[in-house]
């Protein structure tokens, strides 16, 4: 009988997954330093000029 339920939890996941991928909702993709920057200046967040400088402080990290 527990192992009934078991397999009913894992089919529902499985299918919650399955449905988030179909749907295009990204489950936790991490991103880099440099690409979240570009996400903010390309959504309009930050400055070109905050843009530059940022870019040079992760570019001098690596």
């Amino acid at each position: 009988m527990m192992y009934t339920w078991i397999i009913v939890l894992v089919i529902i996941a499985l299918a919650g997954i399955l449905y988030a991928g179909k749907n295009g909702i990204k489950i936790s993709k991490k991103e880099s330093p440099s690409e979240i920057l570009d996400r903010r200046f390309a959504n309009g967040e930050i400055s070109k000029e905050e843009y530059k400088e940022k870019k040079q402080v992760i570019n001098s990290k690596n």
